[in-house]
C-alpha cells in the first residue's frame, strides 16, 4: 500500500511538473530553496516568538507540510522514474517509527539538512509528520487533493486568467474537500475519481450561470 501510494504521488508530481515545463528535470530548479522558504512559513504558523502568546495553527502547519512534500517529491524525481524512486523511499521509511519530539528543533534540523545537501531529507520529514500528528494516509489524501486541484485549474484556464476559483458560493478548495471526504482514498484511481467529480461539479456550476 505504501509503495503504491508513493508511486501515485510521484507520478502525479512528475505530470504537473511536466505540464509547467516539459524539460523540468534538465532545468535543475532549486527545489531545496522552496523547501527552505516553506519551512520558515511553517514555523510562523507553529509559533516561535517567546515574547507573545502563540498557539500552533495545526491545520496551517499540515498544509505547509503538504506544500513541502510537493517540492520534496520533485527533488526525489531527479534521481529516476516514479517506480524506482518509490521503492527507494519505501526502504527509507521502513522500520519502527520514532517517538514525537521537539517540532521546532526537528524542523530546524530538517531545514539545515536540506540546505547543506540540496536534497530532500525524507527521514527528517517523516519525523515532522510524527511530531505534528500527520499520518501518512492523511498526507496522501491532502497531497492528491492539492495536486488534482492544481491540475484542474491549469486545465480550465488558470494560466489564461479565465478560471473561476469561486463557484456555487464556495471556493474550489472547499468543493475539493467535500468531494474527497465522499471518496475512498485507498482506491487505486482515487486521483482520477477526484478529478472527474470536481469536473462534474464545476461544469454543472458553469451551466447554472449560463
Amino acid at each position: 500500500m505504501l509503495q503504491q501510494q508513493l508511486q501515485t504521488m510521484l507520478a502525479l508530481q512528475d505530470d504537473i511538473n511536466t505540464l509547467v515545463n516539459e524539460n523540468w528535470r534538465g532545468q535543475n530548479f532549486p527545489w531545496y530553496r522552496a523547501i527552505w522558504v516553506e519551512s520558515a512559513e511553517l514555523l510562523d504558523h507553529y509559533g516561535w516568538k517567546w515574547w507573545k502568546k502563540q498557539d500552533p495553527e495545526m491545520e496551517q502547519v499540515k498544509l505547509e507540510l503538504v506544500d513541502i512534500w510537493h517540492f520534496g517529491l520533485s527533488l526525489e524525481l531527479q534521481q529516476g522514474s516514479p517506480d524506482a524512486v518509490a521503492e527507494k523511499m519505501e526502504q527509507q521509511l521502513a522500520g519502527e517509527q520514532p517517538a514525537a519530539g521537539n517540532f521546532r528543533e526537528n524542523l530546524e534540523a530538517f531545514t539545515l539538512n536540506t540546505l547543506s545537501s540540496k536534497q530532500f531529507d525524507l527521514v527528517g520529514f517523516a519525523q515532522l509528520m510524527i511530531d505534528c500528528g500527520l499520518p501518512f494516509e492523511d498526507l496522501y489524501r491532502r497531497y492528491v487533493g492539492k495536486n488534482v486541484l492544481n491540475r484542474f485549474r491549469q486545465d480550465h484556464g488558470y494560466k489564461e486568467g479565465t478560471y473561476q476559483k469561486l463557484w456555487s458560493g464556495k471556493e474550489d478548495n472547499e468543493h475539493l474537500a467535500e468531494i474527497a471526504e465522499s471518496l475512498d482514498s485507498a482506491a487505486e484511481n482515487f486521483s482520477k475519481q477526484l478529478y472527474m467529480a470536481l469536473k462534474t461539479r464545476y461544469t454543472g456550476a458553469q451551466k447554472d450561470l449560463a
